[in-house]
């Protein structure tokens, strides 16, 4: 790898200066991390998986008009993206109650929800990502009305997409987070989608057996990430039935 001055580096992801104006490259780090990091190790291959998935979901989103950040894959571990600043705000799109969700209202986990929820959460380790409401955001400047509304529709669009993409896999979506960020193209700023979708932002279940196949197995110590990471990748027709799984499992990370 040539020496490249690198941008900024986060729990899962490193962003590194890219080969032209108003890009980036974005590394996949075999990194898992859980409750604010308090939870670290190294699972070998995690990376290559999100960088293949999160490309394939990015690809589709770009061609029915979804806009995001994603250019092209650049090999095993890299992206080249589009530079935006980034709206300090986590999107949790929910159709099924489980996690936070379920334990914050008291529903049994696995509760197919009336309708799918937005909630907005403010991105501060240092705060451990609060929960916060619409009038939260405009009133300190982190998204303006106009951006909420784009980002709400952006979020249902995207939901209604990845629904009936892993539906069609034997799939549920139960929920996922996403990032958005402000692509300046000249005197024009429009909201985008940033950041990743994979395992590791989704819940994903097998509709038949409610089997995990996200970075749930990592937070509840079930095992077998990289081998429910590379399941969700060969359904999608990522990966061939037969090609071995990346990696050789989690190192501790001390």
């Amino acid at each position: 790898m040539n020496r490249r001055r690198r941008i900024y580096e986060g729990k899962a992801k490193v962003l590194y200066e890219g080969p032209e104006p108003g890009t980036l490259i974005q590394h996949f780090k075999d990194d898992a991390t859980a409750f604010n990091a308090k939870k670290h190790e190294l699972i070998d291959g995690k990376g290559v998986l999100n960088n293949r998935i999160c490309e394939f979901v990015y690809q589709n989103l770009n061609q029915i008009g979804v806009p995001t950040h994603f250019i092209r894959r650049l090999n095993m571990r890299e992206q080249l993206i589009r530079e935006v600043e980034i709206i300090p705000l986590e999107v949790v799109v929910r159709n099924v109650a489980a996690g936070s969700l379920a334990k914050r209202i008291g529903v049994e986990e696995g509760t197919a929800l009336p309708r799918s929820i937005i909630e907005f959460y403010y991105k501060s380790d240092a705060l451990e990502d609060p929960m916060v409401s619409e009038e939260h955001i405009t009133c300190f400047g982190w998204a303006s009305p106009q951006e909420i509304d784009d980002i709400m529709a952006l979020a249902l669009r995207i939901n209604d997409f990845l629904t009936g993409l892993f539906l069609g896999v034997g799939i549920r979506l139960v929920d996922f987070k996403i990032e958005f960020g402000r692509l300046y193209e000249n005197d024009l700023v429009r909201v985008v989608l940033a950041d990743e979708i994979s395992p590791d932002s989704c819940r994903l279940w097998d509709i038949q057996s409610n089997d995990k196949l996200d970075k749930d197995r990592f937070r509840r110590d079930m095992g077998g990430l990289v081998e429910a990471y590379t399941e969700v990748a060969r359904r999608l027709g990522i990966m061939n039935e037969l090609e071995p799984p990346p990696g050789r499992g989690p190192v501790l990370v001390k």
